[in-house]
């Protein structure tokens, strides 16, 4: 039975204040995985706020060199020098506005695995590709460029989080029957290429998650969790979200 995740992607939101809040207030589910991923600049601090719990961070981004003159970057092994366990990588903002190309993806994941962080490979379509019947073959795209960046399996060690782009900070989520489409397709896609990996990698859902609609949600038999965006910045609405993946 995979265990279900709910993860914070607070974005270029936050502060020390907010961390300290979540700190004091977040309520931890009993049977769900939480994970927060706050700006690189608030990193260290939430991280030693959650030292002493089961609360995993992590980094919303890294460089794919471990060091050089990359300025205004951070390495995989900065993230795990500061004590977090994560990182995400590929999400569609990076891949869009700051020109993460499948080939840059890859790269950067193989670094965070070599760190001993666990990636969160985020992979989804455009409204374009969905609308032109592409929307797997982009998603499959994704997955590929990664494993073929690879000599041996990487499913083991990380998780996905499925995030339709047209539905990310758009207030326009997919539907439960869309979302669970695409994770079968997803974990059907990890059994072709790995060998009994596919039933334990969690594949996680993200795109305009909100406590309104996050049970409908998590009943679906592919979604093992969420990524959360903008609701994750209230820390009553996602306590409401963990609370709905705990039951």
């Amino acid at each position: 039975m995979r265990k279900p995740v709910v993860a914070a992607n607070w974005k270029m939101n936050g502060s020390l204040e907010l961390c300290e809040h979540f700190a004091r207030t977040l309520v931890r589910p009993e049977n769900a995985d939480v994970w927060i991923f706050p700006t690189a600049l608030h990193l260290g601090s939430l991280t030693d706020l959650f030292r002493e719990s089961d609360i995993g961070t992590g980094a919303q981004n890294v460089w794919c060199e471990l060091d050089g003159a990359f300025t205004g970057e951070v390495s995989a092994n900065m993230v795990a020098t500061l004590g977090a366990e994560l990182a995400l990588v590929g999400h569609s903002e990076r891949r869009a506005m700051f020109g993460d190309s499948d080939e840059v993806v890859a790269r950067k994941f193989k670094k965070i695995s070599d760190a001993g962080l666990v990636p969160v490979l985020c992979v989804g379509e455009t409204l374009e590709e969905r609308e032109s019947d592409l929307a797997f073959e982009a998603v499959q795209r994704q997955l590929s460029a990664v494993e073929e960046a690879w000599d041996h399996p990487v499913y083991s060690h990380q998780a996905i989080a499925y995030e339709p782009v047209w539905a990310i900070g758009t207030g326009k989520a997919a539907t439960a029957e869309i979302a669970q489409e695409m994770q079968a397709l997803i974990r059907d896609h990890i059994d072709r290429r790995s060998t009994g990996e596919s039933q334990a990698v969690r594949i996680l859902y993200g795109g305009s998650v909100k406590a309104t609609n996050a049970s409908e949600l998590i009943a679906q038999k592919d979604i093992d969790g969420f990524l959360v965006g903008g609701a994750s910045l209230d820390v009553d609405e996602f306590n409401q979200i963990c609370e709905a993946v705990n039951s």
